[in-house]
């Protein structure tokens, strides 16, 4: 009590260094926090004079900056939206990819995205490139999937002009050097080697599943160059890929964060009527196939007992990826499709759990907490412009393969069957939280915005998805599983396969009505 009385005491006196401080700049109440005089005595609750209203953003629910589109008169479509920050991101994304390859050699999409912003016409190196980026805190990247390649560009909204007039140069008017070939054999060579180091192998079963589901067509041919094509890659071979697909009509230049007007006139300037470094002609050989489904299985026997990279062993594994055909993007079904995705779930055999984490989806409740076994069960859902593929990927010990297919073909049969109400609604919220958040992000609203306008020349915004989202019912679910479970399935299968079911025995199993396997009799054990 003395103690308090003491500290009260100095306070009063103004001994301690709130006092002292006081002495010297005088009462805190009436002191001038402003060093200037411009404005005095105006309250903070009023505006101050001569000062524009500010323009608040608002919160109701729905976007008010719609996605704005322009087509330039080549064909080129730009698309833009606004969104509030100092920084953009701009790019160029092309309709085109491996599946385009089948008159070429196979790996031209995967060799272009490495030779990505390496030295134009008016930069004479990839330093060059990142020095101009650099002075408008700028970064780059290149990314390639089966239908689309994408150049992108995140910086300083004020250096629009120069990230445009880069962008045009780095994909019309690439140099191709030689020096640059061989440098990007090397990368390839070495992301392949990659491929089949690493422990998780889901890449390289996409790929495979891929490859079984649609037999060398379309979205089934390799994404990644195959070795035997490292060597055969040069200027003359990607100009003539080039000269097809890199034309304007198969283009949209995107911008999140940047006006429309001004992206339409740098998109004048760079990209109107300038001529490529393969010459103006006309596309000869543009592929136009819709993908052919054809189901089967591709396998690859391998040691998988080796794959630990550290000290700490890594158990072996057999992986199997079951898939059946879906639908495309554009079909109404997509968004069931997506439901019905995110209602199977799944993981790995560990997770840290929480809200959110999935922890609830049927592949965690009835595969991965059953089955302590399981090392992995999760759901993926691929679309394209003209097919889609739903796939399940499951991980055991080579021993218990065959009761590991069982599993997941009776999970596929069971999609077809009752869809308890709280299940869907809860898929359905997290399909929407996950939406919404990922389109937090500039770089994921630039990719959303890209891809839709060069698909379908419009975009669906969020809450006209989220609108779709929840208009899902079970029998919706029930519907396109029933289709969905009435095609061939596509399999994939890595790792020691002494113990796979034979295909037709996959099958027969999904197209039963509990998802069992034939049983096997076996004359010796």
């Amino acid at each position: 009590m003395a103690a308090v009385v003491l500290a009260a005491a100095r306070l009063l006196r103004g001994s301690g260094s709130w006092g002292r401080s006081r002495l010297r700049f005088g009462d805190p109440a009436y002191r001038r926090f402003s060093s200037g005089g411009a404005y005095p005595n105006i309250p903070l609750s009023s505006p101050l004079p001569g000062v524009p209203k500010p323009v608040f953003a608002t919160v109701d629910g729905q976007e008010k900056f719609e996605t704005k589109i322009t087509t330039l008169d080549n064909g080129l479509r730009v698309a833009s939206q606004n969104k509030f920050g100092q920084f953009c991101t701009v790019g160029i994304l092309i309709n085109s990819g491996s599946r385009y390859e089948a008159k070429y050699l196979s790996g031209i999409a995967h060799f272009l995205e490495k030779l990505a912003f390496s030295s134009t016409d008016r930069f004479d190196s990839k330093d060059e490139i990142l020095l101009a980026l650099e002075k408008h805190g700028g970064i780059c990247d290149c990314q390639t999937s089966r239908d689309t390649t994408m150049y992108a560009v995140s910086a300083d909204s004020k250096g629009l002009d120069t990230v445009v007039g880069l962008l045009a140069d780095v994909v019309l008017h690439p140099r191709l050097t030689d020096e640059e070939i061989e440098m990007t054999r090397m990368a390839v060579q070495f992301e392949l080697e990659d491929l089949n180091m690493r422990p998780d192998p889901e890449p390289l079963l996409t790929e495979m599943l891929h490859e079984a589901a649609y037999r060398e067509n379309t979205v089934g041919l390799h994404r990644f160059c195959p070795a035997e094509n490292i060597g055969k890659m040069d200027r003359e071979v990607l100009h003539s890929y080039l000269r097809n697909y890199y034309t304007p009509d198969r283009m949209v230049l995107a911008g999140v964060g940047v006006e429309h007007a001004q992206l339409v006139e740098c998109a004048r300037k760079y990209l109107l009527g300038t001529c490529p470094a393969w010459g103006a002609g006309a596309p000869v050989h543009v592929d136009r196939s819709v993908a052919q489904y054809t189901g089967g299985i591709v396998k690859l026997e391998r040691d998988m007992s080796n794959v630990s990279l550290g000290p700490t062993p890594f158990p072996e594994l057999t992986h199997i990826m079951i898939g059946l055909e879906s639908c495309s993007f554009l079909e109404g079904d997509f968004i069931p499709f997506a439901v019905l995705n995110m209602m199977m779930g799944g993981g790995g055999s560990f997770s840290a759990g929480g809200p959110g984490k999935g922890m609830f989806t049927r592949l965690y409740l009835n595969v991965l907490n059953r089955h302590h076994w399981m090392y992995n069960a999760t759901s993926y859902h691929h679309s394209y412009e003209d097919t889609g593929l739903l796939c399940i990927h499951a991980s055991a010990d080579p021993r218990q393969v065959r009761e590991m297919v069982e599993i997941i073909t009776r999970e596929f049969v069971l999609m077809a069957g009752t869809v308890d109400v709280v299940e869907l609604e809860r898929a359905k919220t997290q399909l929407m939280s996950m939406l919404m958040m990922n389109l937090e992000a500039r770089p994921v609203i630039f990719e959303d915005v890209g891809r839709q306008v060069l698909a379908t020349r419009s975009r669906k915004l969020p809450h006209e998805l989220c609108t779709l989202i929840r208009n899902v019912k079970p029998e919706d679910i029930k519907r396109v599983a029933s289709k969905m479970l009435r095609g061939k399935p596509a399999v994939a299968a890595l790792g020691d396969l002494s113990e796979l079911p034979a295909y037709e025995h996959v099958q027969t199993a999904l197209a039963s009505r509990d998802g069992r396997l034939p049983r096997a009799y076996r004359l010796f054990r």
